[in-house]
């Protein structure tokens, strides 16, 4: 019987195996970088160890490190999570070498279901639809488009859509430093890429003792960089395609016992609008999106895995499936400026309903697993994923509605997120009716999808209570005069004035506050009812209208019915060492600079690629913002470079007869 636990992970992975080890009595260790060391995972942990560093490559990829954490904590098993060492055969033996219960599939396993291009070989002998593989040296016009894939992982790192001959040796180049980066192999292989495909996976759950159990399928289509976004259960292609549950269950029982599989792992399909699919992958751990299974079996995946590594044998038949589930990757990530991965606090992450955290929806509601809380900071080491928000409902409309509308009145405090996007995919006609595949932000509009739930009306208005707000800020925090309200003159005055920074730039805010109640430019039908320095009310043309304002710094959150609003207080002055020279690439993230485009003196054009930068296990390409002369490059390969950092100054050049 296994003792204590150390999960070999970090962030909301580590918390949720560790939520399901303390449910049955387990003890727990956390491992942790120093990056990490102030990280949830490691508070909840009975026991946490230091693995020195920062990268992955220093800390949770080291394998030896991770055992011998795990001998001097006393631990009897490892949990690998997923990603990092989760599919590391080498690292599966060495664990059972040094004693330790492995939860996971067998080493061999592993290893036949590692390197992508065998595995599909290993499928099709099994008689499972395949996607030929190509070999990159040999694509021609005729292959186009291809997708090159990393051999040795996924979660879109080393990942390239080509559609142009042309590209293709620079999208192998990037793919392999990539792929290299994230996984230690640089490997990568083509296969012919169907731009409208629905991405279908099978969970499956097998024994020692030979039993294999398909457990309900997922969809999960929606894909930003070849990164799942929006995972559901069960899928609603399986739902309309007679047959197509069982043809890909059997698939998917083809597959674990080709390889003598045992424990949780997800068969990955990608499939068309037939029904018609081919197998793309097999992971060999536990997924991301396995809430969504959980919640529509009342399955504990984890608790499952541990029973099956402790030689328990599952039952003959695995459970029924009922509801629907749905589940979102809420990132620290700017879709609209190429899901530009963001770093910093997490001021406050709180989601009404009483959302239940890690554990299995049995009855409709909400479930959040995340690696963060309030106060915590996301750094450029690893994924920028804050969370998984998770509805489970009766029906896939009233779980989306219920999901949409957690997000939407969720307090995301601090980072910019994709939560907008999330909901404004949630609540579209074409999800809603199930029409969802791989292209679906190419179909219906990245700049559309994107859009902030609150509209330039709500915006300012929001901004109206921020400015109320901190006036009635001022008053509490009054030394003299307390008993006048703000802004107050013996005589008339000038409006008091305050700018906020919004989504389309400036907001000015200019309002009196009288012995006839409040005077606002621009607000003639808003009257307002109270406010406090959290808390607003405002009529608004006779409906009463609710601000929950929250202040950190000069940054501003304004959350109410109409949609959360985030603000920046402009100073009264500007700082003339702030303003930068015009044509400045800045560095959207904190990173490392690995490569330049150009020299100090060259002529660039517009788009040109200047400098590529690494941050959060991804390439970042800064262009040229127009045509013209790089007068300076202030950085070199290698280099860290904080976010606003200034990494070069393009000189326009203007058009001829323009002066």
């Amino acid at each position: 019987m296994i003792q204590s636990v150390l999960v070999a992970n970090r962030g909301e992975i580590a918390r949720r195996v560790f939520a399901t080890c303390r449910r049955a009595g387990i003890g727990t260790v956390a491992v942790f970088s120093d990056a990490d060391a102030l990280s949830p995972h490691v508070a909840e942990a009975d026991t946490a160890v230091r693995l020195p560093g920062n990268s992955p490559a220093d800390t949770y990829l080291r394998g030896d490190l991770v055992i011998e954490a795990a001998l001097l904590a006393g631990a009897d098993a490892i949990h690998p999570g997923y990603g990092f060492l989760s599919e590391n055969a080498d690292f599966a033996r060495a664990v059972h070498d040094a004693g330790l219960t492995w939860i996971g599939p067998p080493a061999p396993a592993i290893e036949m279901m590692g390197s992508k291009v065998e595995s599909k070989k290993m499928m099709a002998a099994a008689g499972v639809p395949v996607l030929a593989e190509l070999d990159p040296g040999a694509v021609t016009e005729a292959d186009l488009p291809v997708l090159v894939k990393a051999s040795a992982g996924g979660g879109g790192r080393g990942m390239r859509v080509v559609r142009e001959l042309a590209d293709l040796p620079e999208q192998l180049e990037g793919a392999r430093r990539e792929a290299q980066s994230a996984f230690g192999d640089p490997t990568v292989f083509c296969e012919r890429y169907l731009e409208t495909g629905r991405h279908i996976e099978v969970q499956v759950m097998s024994d020692r003792q030979g039993t294999v159990w398909a457990v309900g399928e997922r969809e999960c289509s929606i894909q930003r960089r070849h990164q799942k976004v929006v995972e559901e259960a069960p899928s609603p292609l399986v739902e309309a395609v007679p047959g197509m549950r069982e043809r890909l269950f059997e698939a998917a029982r083809l597959a674990a016992k080709a390889i003598d599989y045992e424990g949780a792992g997800t068969v990955e399909f990608l499939a068309d609008h037939k029904g018609d699919f081919y197998f793309l992958e097999m992971n060999t751990r536990l997924q991301v999106e396995h809430p969504v299974t959980e919640c529509t079996t009342g399955l504990d995946l984890v608790e499952l895995q541990l029973q099956v590594a402790s030689g328990q044998a599952l039952g003959a038949e695995s459970p029924a499936v009922s509801g629907h589930s749905i589940e979102v990757r809420l990132y620290a990530e700017d879709p609209a400026q190429n899901w530009q991965p963001q770093s910093g606090p997490v001021h406050r992450l709180d989601l009404p309903e009483n959302a239940v955290e890690f554990d299995v929806l049995r009855t409709p509601g909400i479930r959040l697993d995340s690696g963060v809380v309030d106060g915590s900071t996301v750094g450029v080491h690893y994924d920028p994923m804050l969370a998984k928000v998770i509805s489970f409902a009766p029906t896939r409309t009233q779980a989306a509605t219920r999901l949409a509308t957690a997000l939407s009145r969720a307090q995301i405090h601090g980072l910019r997120t994709n939560r907008d996007l999330l909901v404004n995919v949630l609540r579209h006609p074409a999800f809603l009716a199930g029409d969802t595949d791989t292209a679906f932000f190419d179909t219906h509009g990245l700049d559309v999808l994107a859009r902030p739930l609150a509209s330039a009306d709500t915006e300012r208005l929001s901004a109206l209570a921020a400015a109320l707000a901190d006036a009635a800020h001022n008053r509490d925090v009054a030394t003299v005069n307390t008993s006048l309200p703000s802004g107050w003159r013996n005589l008339a005055s000038a409006p008091q004035s305050k700018t906020f920074t919004g989504t389309d730039g400036d907001i000015e805010i200019r309002y009196l506050l009288t012995r006839y109640g409040l005077k606002a430019e621009g607000f003639d039908d808003v009257a307002l009812v109270s406010a406090t320095a959290r808390h607003v009310a405002l009529d608004v043309a006779g409906l009463r209208r609710s601000f929950e304002v929250s202040r950190y710094g000069d940054d501003v959150f304004v959350d109410s019915a109409l949609g959360p609003v985030s603000l920046h207080a402009a100073p009264r002055f500007t700082d003339p060492s702030a303003v930068v020279a015009e044509g400045s690439l800045l560095a959207p993230m904190p990173g490392s600079v690995i490569r330049l485009g150009a020299a100090a003196g060259d002529s660039v054009t517009a788009g040109q690629p200047i400098v590529w930068l690494e941050a959060m296990k991804m390439e970042h390409t800064i262009k040229a913002p127009a045509s013209g002369v790089l007068t300076e490059l202030s950085v070199t390969a290698g280099q860290q470079v904080d976010v606003g950092t200034v990494l070069a100054v393009v000189e326009a050049v203007q058009p001829e007869g323009v002066s």
